[in-house]
């Protein structure tokens, strides 16, 4: 409640989300039927639209009390990068790095909150990049080569090849499982359609953020191609070439040319913003 009229919320609002979220009860269904009533003592109500707002704002007051003074590299001002509960520390010495986790832990326990040291991992993004130190209750952090946040693979080289592999390889065990329906019958214009809704929307998400080298290029035209034998039953053996299969399906090479486009059309899209996407394209770093 004290977090609530920090923000400015009135006393009635307070009251009406005391109501809802105080004293709550829930029943677990099971196959011989429902147990009895057990009382919730912490977290948000499951499905309430108000829960995911309660939720940042409470965790938003954790992170600005634990870390307010902290940080030797800011990007737009800020030493955190938070999506829900997941939490990014940013940092350039591993002794401040150490005094952030301990003041956030610390912080977090007199929140109620625990930090799981399994969940934990630490990455230095370097050219020679060394194992970071950094302990939680005298337990070293796990340090990871990459790491997924938010559907994307970052590395400790800060290339995208990676995550790259790893959407063409989940858009063609995709089109794996529905090969009968992109090589059946069906007009050929509708199976490009199809192909390029399901298929190219998996591997090309997150494309807008991505910087591609030259076997970049060739991983997604592999793709590219792929695709289109798939499509057409066209195996190696056949010794088709690839000019003749664009010319079968009435194509040319268009997957790098779609990154392109989407790039263009986000790019615009985030200059005309006053945000930290825009601070980060064309902020300047200071010192030197």
């Amino acid at each position: 409640m004290q977090i609530l009229k920090g923000n400015g919320i009135d006393w009635r609002g307070r009251r009406l989300i005391s109501n809802l979220y105080m004293a709550q009860s829930v029943k677990v269904r099971l196959n011989r039927g429902e147990t009895r009533s057990l009382m919730i003592r912490r977290g948000v109500r499951q499905g309430c639209f108000l829960s995911p707002i309660l939720f940042n704002l409470y965790s938003e007051c954790l992170t600005k009390e634990s870390l307010e003074g902290f940080g030797d590299f800011k990007i737009g001002g800020k030493i955190t990068v938070k999506y829900a509960d997941e939490l990014v520390l940013i940092f350039k010495e591993e002794k401040v790095l150490q005094d952030m986790t301990d003041k956030l832990i610390e912080t977090g326990r007199c929140y109620g909150m625990e930090t799981n040291v399994e969940k934990t991992k630490a990455m230095r993004i370097s050219r020679q990049p060394f194992p970071v130190k950094n302990m939680i209750d005298q337990k070293q952090v796990e340090n990871v080569d990459s790491f997924k946040y938010l559907g994307s693979i970052l590395t400790n080289d800060g290339r995208c090849t990676c995550e790259i592999k790893s959407r063409i390889a989940m858009a063609k065990a995709t089109f794996n499982k529905k090969r009968a329906l992109f090589t059946s019958t069906l007009d050929l214009e509708l199976r490009k359609k199809l192909l390029k809704c399901y298929i190219w929307s998996i591997t090309l998400y997150g494309a807008e953020t991505w910087t591609l080298r030259a076997v970049d290029q060739k991983h997604l035209e592999s793709f590219e191609m792929w695709c289109w034998r798939r499509m057409e039953k066209i195996i190696w053996t056949d010794h088709v070439r690839n000019e003749e299969v664009f010319l079968i399906v009435k194509e040319q090479r268009n997957i790098l040319h779609e990154i392109s486009k989407r790039k263009a059309n986000w790019i615009g899209h985030i200059l005309g913003r006053n945000c930290l996407l825009q601070r980060v394209i064309e902020g300047k770093i200071k010192g030197g």
